[in-house]
């Protein structure tokens, strides 16, 4: 998943997006990638998680959830009776994170997705101060720079670690830069001179996560045209679009078949 803007993020500083989701169904999303870290802020329903390492993780109505970067998961979302899901996402670049983890030791074993529980914690008062650091156009950036960081400081002293100095993963940069431009219709060589490679080393490089470049730029397309559809209001059609698919019929068959469910089903629940 990417910190890409939309109509709903209400974010003006470039470091922290924030995103409204709602989902009016059950939805399995499997194999989902989370380049940057990423807090989900549970309002409404459950967030039901599966990585290969940590087994099932579940996130109840209330409770943060926290994802490292580089997180390959398998994700459900599921909505209380006759309500939508609902949460907020929260977006932090890596200099952020090294800026209050860097000087930490490196736990023996990777903490994975986390959870803090609402039961415990005063979480709404972590995500309103968030909110209105970076919704404040008038903080001077040196009060900016402290108070974007008071969260994460919060987190730290919870017991929550999060990795510093991350190194893009080949299928992170490869990522990062098909979602400067979704709609252009990237190819191999392409994106292999834009890493001063040639399209045989890039391949050989991207096989070495698992995923192929076709692979990666579908997930890339298919994950965004996700966030669009649990985040804004804009038409299927033009998501479709947005997200380099040729056809609404094209974009609507593809994420069906990665994800079983139609698009529009994101936002109202089928019969």
């Amino acid at each position: 998943m990417s910190c890409a803007r939309t109509p709903r993020d209400t974010t003006v500083d470039s470091r922290v997006s924030i995103f409204t989701i709602s989902q009016a169904t059950t939805a399995t999303f499997v194999d989902l990638y989370f380049r940057l870290t990423f807090l989900f802020f549970i309002k409404r329903g459950s967030k039901h998680v599966e990585t290969a390492g940590q087994g099932k993780i579940l996130g109840e109505e209330g409770d943060l959830m926290i994802f490292p970067p580089a997180s390959m998961v398998t994700m459900v979302n599921r909505p209380v009776l006759g309500e939508d899901y609902r949460a907020l996402g929260v977006c932090f670049t890596h200099d952020l994170i090294d800026a209050v983890y860097a000087d930490l030791p490196i736990p023996r074993e990777a903490k994975g997705v986390q959870v803090v529980p609402a039961a415990t914690h005063q979480l709404a008062d972590i995500l309103a101060l968030i909110q209105a650091t970076v919704n404040d156009t008038k903080l001077p950036e040196a009060i900016r720079q402290h108070r974007l960081l008071e969260p994460l400081i919060w987190l730290r002293e919870q017991g929550v670690y999060l990795p510093t100095q991350v190194e893009e993963q080949p299928v992170s940069r490869v990522r990062s830069l098909i979602e400067t431009d979704l709609s252009h219709p990237w190819k191999a060589d392409e994106v292999a001179e834009h890493f001063a490679m040639s399209e045989a080393t890039m391949r050989r490089w991207l096989s070495k996560t698992g995923q192929g470049f076709a692979k990666t730029l579908l997930h890339t397309r298919l994950e965004h045209g996700l966030s669009l559809l649990q985040t804004t209001d804009t038409q299927v059609s033009q998501i479709a679009l947005a997200c380099g698919f040729k056809t609404p019929s094209h974009f609507s068959d593809a994420f069906r078949k990665r994800f079983g469910i139609k698009p529009k089903d994101i936002r109202s629940a089928s019969n």
